[in-house]
């Protein structure tokens, strides 16, 4: 009967006193015969397979019965109507007296197009996920299957699998940007993962023509400046301003490497003019060259404003709460001998002192990032490196040890480069 119903009556029913399934379908059969007439009547529509099993759903709570009556018909929607309202006729389940009320009339088809939409909405989001795949995410499926079989490693760097027999290389930031070059046919390009140039990049590049392609920011820049002291670069590209290599299209990465210019052009654009009175001549580097001004622009005279010289120092200990200028307290440092170092806020206060053995641990453990640090030692590259990696901005040492590599982002002078100019 199911099969071939048209419509469901649902029905409550409601009895005063504890009922069962039986008494409820002995009810609507008993009280609702002959009331209809044979046309309508209960048995006969069942035996005729119009009118299917009555369903009974009965509950007893505190002595009243509650429940639920179903029944599927084929009749049509007049007759179903009818049958409904007989079923709303029966007053007595039993012994005990009794509601029913007729909830809805449902539409089987109705529900059955309803569970067809459901269902074809469920299709739509996830049988055809895979079968419906445009060529677009096929061809970028294969790339990228070929990319990631292409990338190898240089030194433990990502690295394309051209890069140790070819005459040329193309430095990248990160491994991303080598699998983007890789999607692209661009199999030798190596990643330094970082601002510090590992020892095999910078070795590497002294054998090969070297173009650098670095994303379009502050970052990018700072990796391209280490690698010109540590390494050899030939030509310079660069990703849109703002923008990294991984996010380029195939037409953008093209254009840059096209584009890309002489790294000795680049440098003679980016030097600095030759400042008057230079202490030590053509030995300096451009960005020390003058020894009255900082990397911001400001002169020594405008430091000295910010603070002067108190009292309170002995032995090369000094109080905390000292302050003066960069060059007062490199006479009282390195010029006094002391075997000390200070650490410098940006108003050259004093935040920390101690033994210039221990620079180092000081600045590495001071929770202030100091602006300038003044050691009576010899600059190592240690301590070098951890001042740019916390973002130091001026070193002052007794004398320059051998480097390796110099951050640029640290400007570095002995205490007879910053002395002599006043001394003089």
């Amino acid at each position: 009967m199911q099969d071939t119903a048209k419509y469901l009556v649902h029905a409550d029913i409601t009895a005063e006193g504890i009922v069962e399934r039986s008494d409820v379908v002995g009810a609507v059969f008993g009280q609702t015969e002959g009331l209809l007439g044979d046309e309508l009547d209960l048995r006969e529509l069942q035996d005729a397979s119009k009118v299917g099993r009555i369903d009974v759903e009965i509950d007893s709570q505190n002595g009243q019965s509650f429940g639920r009556i179903t029944i599927a018909t084929s009749l049509d929607q007049v007759e179903t109507a009818i049958l409904g309202a007989a079923l709303e006729t029966i007053d007595r389940v039993g012994p005990c007296r009794s509601t029913i009320e007729v909830r809805k009339i449902e539409d089987v088809r109705a529900a059955k197009r309803r569970e067809v939409v459901e269902r074809a909405k469920s299709l739509l989001g996830s049988a055809f996920d895979e079968s419906m795949r445009s060529s677009r995410d096929l061809v970028e499926e294969v790339r990228e299957s070929v990319r990631i079989e292409d990338i190898t490693d240089y030194e433990g760097l990502p690295a394309g699998p051209r890069v140790t027999d070819s005459d040329a290389i193309i430095v990248v930031e990160g491994r991303s940007d080598v699998l983007t070059l890789l999607q692209y046919g661009i199999k030798n390009a190596v990643a330094v993962e970082g601002t510090d140039v590992p020892d095999a990049i910078a070795k590497l590049t002294e054998s090969k023509t070297v173009t650098t392609f670095l994303d379009g920011d502050r970052g990018g820049e700072l990796i391209r400046r280490e690698l010109a002291q540590v390494g050899d670069i030939d030509h310079v590209a660069s990703a849109p301003e703002g923008r990294s290599v991984e996010d380029l299209a195939r037409h953008e990465v093209m254009t840059a490497l096209r584009e890309k210019i002489p790294y000795d052009q680049l440098e003679q654009s980016d030097a600095p003019s030759e400042p008057e009175g230079d202490p030590e001549g053509d030995e300096q580097e451009p960005i020390e060259a003058d020894a009255e001004s900082d990397d911001t622009g400001a002169t020594e005279s405008t430091v000295e404003a910010l603070g002067n010289v108190g009292d309170g120092e002995t032995d090369g200990m000094v109080d905390a709460s000292h302050s003066g200028t960069l060059r007062e307290h490199t006479r009282a440092v390195i010029g006094e001998e002391t075997g000390r170092v200070r650490l410098l806020d940006e108003e050259f206060g004093v935040i920390a002192d101690g033994d210039a053995a221990d620079a180092f641990d000081l600045v590495v453990e001071e929770a202030t990032v100091p602006t300038a640090i003044v050691v009576d030692a010899e600059l190592s590259q240690k301590l070098l490196d951890v001042a740019a990696q916390r973002g130091v901005d001026h070193v002052v040492a007794a004398s320059m040890g051998e480097f390796v590599k110099r951050p640029t982002s640290v400007r570095i002078r002995t205490v007879d480069q910053l002395l002599a100019p006043s001394e003089a």
